[in-house]
């Protein structure tokens, strides 16, 4: 099983499903989760991460989704 690690905090399921969309169109499966203070998380397979951030970068304000690990 592949070990899934988070890239991203979204405030709200709106915001999340996006996040989502985001990186499925650039071919990276990505799973929602809860986190803290009821945001979710957007989680992908732990190889998938540094393309994970980079679309999220390109595409997004990093400050506005990018959760520092």
């Amino acid at each position: 099983m592949r070990q899934k690690v988070q890239v991203a905090v979204a405030g709200d399921v709106a915001e999340a499903e996006e996040i989502q969309a985001i990186l499925r169109a650039a071919g990276i499966e990505a799973e929602l989760g809860t986190g803290l203070d009821e945001g979710l998380t957007v989680m992908v397979a732990e190889e998938d991460m540094t393309s994970a951030r980079e679309t999220l970068e390109a595409l997004t304000e990093p400050d506005d989704l990018i959760a520092e690990p």
